[in-house]
């Protein structure tokens, strides 16, 4: 089988190696099959789409709406490699998962209004599916409604002509999107289970995603409802696209 990408951003090592655990354990991946690159470490590689099966892209610490001043020199390199990669990607609609920060990447490079309208707490909150979402093979085998992961100070308010809607949540009208018929992005984390946002919570304290003193309120906001569907997604991707 051709390997998928893992494209992620952390920077804690951490965090970031969970992640890429749980991208292993809920898609079904070897790590052979399964190759990470670390973009907070080193540039993004040339890749040769043709060898490929597909690209995963994590979450991570980056807004796309900051002030361009307010970036890093790393945020900057990496969001002009996205777009690199993503005119390739996107002229030939080649599988692409982007979790969380698939938003940031996919959203920008096709003109999407990603603002702080729509940001949502560390939580679990209630995601319904479109009608064009039912009907989508990445979506398959789930519920009309199901609880996902989310924690994002940014989120998509307005989607373009050129993507499809696919799910929203009360507090976020754009949670999963497609482009094409292949190129996805959602604003939760399908790869996430409790014990993997515990970590990230953690990790993740003095950041601005919540008070000091609402760290344990915060860990009981996740702990408060079973998250088992979102996963199903990276399995899905995984059986239609591995070749």
């Amino acid at each position: 089988m051709k390997p998928f990408v893992l494209l992620a951003t952390r920077a804690e090592d951490v965090p970031a190696d969970e992640e890429y655990a749980l991208f292993l354990r809920y898609s079904g991946l070897t790590p052979e099959q399964l190759i990470r690159v670390r973009l907070d470490a080193e540039p993004m590689p040339r890749f040769d789409l043709d060898e490929l099966s597909g690209i995963f892209v994590g979450g991570g610490p980056f807004n796309a709406s900051d002030p361009h001043e307010k970036k890093s020199a790393v945020q900057r390199r990496v969001e002009a490699e996205f777009q690199v990669l993503l005119d390739e990607v996107v002229a030939r609609d080649f599988p692409f998962l982007g979790a969380c920060y698939g938003v940031g990447t996919l959203g920008a490079h096709q003109g999407a209004t990603i603002d702080r309208v729509y940001s949502e707490p560390i939580s679990v909150v209630p995601v319904t599916m479109t009608e064009a979402g039912a009907s989508d093979p990445l979506m398959e085998g789930m519920p009309q409604t199901f609880g996902a992961f989310v924690g994002h100070k940014e989120a998509i308010s307005r989607l373009p002509e050129s993507a499809t809607l696919l799910a929203s949540s009360p507090m976020c009208p754009v949670q999963v999107f497609r482009v094409g018929r292949n190129v996805y992005a959602t604003q939760f984390h399908p790869e996430l289970d409790v014990e993997g946002i515990t970590t990230r919570i953690h990790a993740y304290a003095g950041h601005g995603y919540f008070a000091p003193h609402e760290l344990e309120l915060t860990l009981a906001a996740v702990r408060r409802q079973a998250v088992s569907h979102p996963s199903r997604m990276l399995r899905n991707f995984v059986t239609r696209y591995a070749r």
